[in-house]
């Protein structure tokens, strides 16, 4: 009995002293039922970033309207001006000869965002070499996208009525081209690039045009004896996107110092572009020293990383992406950036050309249309 009494740790003690020599037993944490329970995390949906339906741009029309050496009647150019289209000064050399290399020039430009694609020059044209050459593109593409290029700067600029200007075939008349027609023959998906004065214009026309065709289209299936139950349906332009150099009201910049196709020139050299702009600012200093006639001869090639130039391009790829990537809804960033190679170039060389056209009262123009970029925090300063 004496052994017990003394085995037993709760000899002689009250409750109150029991129950907390009890208490000082047990575990002093984790005891509620939340941490007995099985741990599951949110129910949340994985979704795929990579996308499903890609596409790409096999096709290239490249029209241009120059009209070496002849100005157009509604455009009064400043002495001095800006000429250069394509890196050429299309004044140098014979009209013909000038056309001929500014369009070759053109075609290695978007060669360097797009070497696979099919490409047609359409140099000075009239309405039905724009038709034949946009048809026979739209045939040979099938269901992928094709890119029609419209540099307009030796014809009037485009109509509020919709039309933009080519030429007849002696050259001695200005013909309207409806915008409506080049719909038809483009049919989609297509990509629209419009370098010209009022370019928002043409952009404005586009989208009533194809409202008026989704009526058209509504009509035929609700009413199989309409006329146009009868006809071939016309083409939805749903899946079709344009890049304008310029709102509706806005004319295009003649600095000297620059080029005249300046946003051809951001689309398709924007390292050139972007190097020569930013030379240009008074108060900005790349590197001390530092000359326009340097830039020209910075070594290597854009698609290679290895080379200076091809560094240049992967620091601007990745600067503009992830610019799009922060500011862009998900959906319209996959659309433009991710979907289609040549698209997402374009667009992130966009993203330049409004950050520097903006500087000369200049509002390149999308649809569909981007949130601004041109004040991001990433954009490098001009002051």
């Amino acid at each position: 009995m004496e052994s017990e009494m003394l085995q037993s740790p709760l000899l002689g003690l009250g409750e109150e002293d029991e129950a907390d020599l009890t208490d000082w037993n047990l575990p002093l944490a984790f005891m509620k039922k939340r941490h007995c329970e099985k741990i599951e995390g949110s129910k949340s949906l994985a979704q795929s970033w990579r996308m499903k339906d890609r596409m790409k741009t096999v096709s290239v029309a490249l029209v241009l309207c120059l009209n070496v050496g002849v100005d157009p009647p509604d455009v009064v150019k400043t002495t001095p001006c800006a000429r250069l289209e394509c890196w050429i000064d299309p004044l140098s050399m014979g009209p013909q000869k000038a056309l001929e290399t500014i369009g070759a020039n053109l075609q290695k430009q978007y060669e360097n965002w797009q070497p696979r694609a099919r490409y047609k020059q359409s140099l000075d044209p009239t309405v039905d070499e724009v038709k034949k050459l946009c048809t026979s593109l739209r045939r040979n593409a099938k269901e992928e996208r094709v890119l029609f290029h419209y540099n307009g700067h030796g014809v009037p600029r485009p109509t509020v009525n919709g039309e933009v200007w080519v030429f007849n075939k002696n050259y001695t008349q200005y013909i309207p081209l409806s915008i409506y027609d080049l719909q038809t023959w483009m049919g989609s998906p297509s990509i629209f690039v419009y370098d010209c004065s009022n370019a928002g214009l043409i952009v404005k026309s586009f989208k009533q045009f194809a409202l008026q065709r989704e009526q058209e289209l509504e009509v035929a299936a609700i009413n199989p004896n309409h006329p146009l139950a009868q006809m071939p349906l016309p083409p939805s332009m749903k899946n079709c996107i344009q890049l304008a150099a310029c709102e509706a009201h806005e004319l295009l910049p003649m600095i000297p110092d620059l080029p005249a196709d300046l946003f051809t020139s951001c689309l398709t050299t924007p390292i050139k572009i972007a190097l020569r702009w930013f030379c240009m600012q008074k108060c900005v200093s790349l590197v001390p020293g530092v000359t326009l006639d340097l830039i020209e001869k910075i070594p290597g090639r854009l698609n290679d990383r290895r080379t200076p130039l091809g560094e240049l391009n992967w620091i601007f790829t990745a600067i503009t992406d992830t610019i799009a990537w922060n500011v862009l809804p998900r959906d319209l960033f996959q659309k433009l950036f991710r979907q289609d190679l040549l698209v997402a170039s374009l667009f992130r060389n966009f993203l330049l050309a409004e950050r520097i056209m903006r500087s000369y009262n200049c509002t390149p123009v999308s649809s569909p249309r981007l949130p601004p970029t041109y004040m991001h925090a990433m954009c490098l300063p001009s002051s």
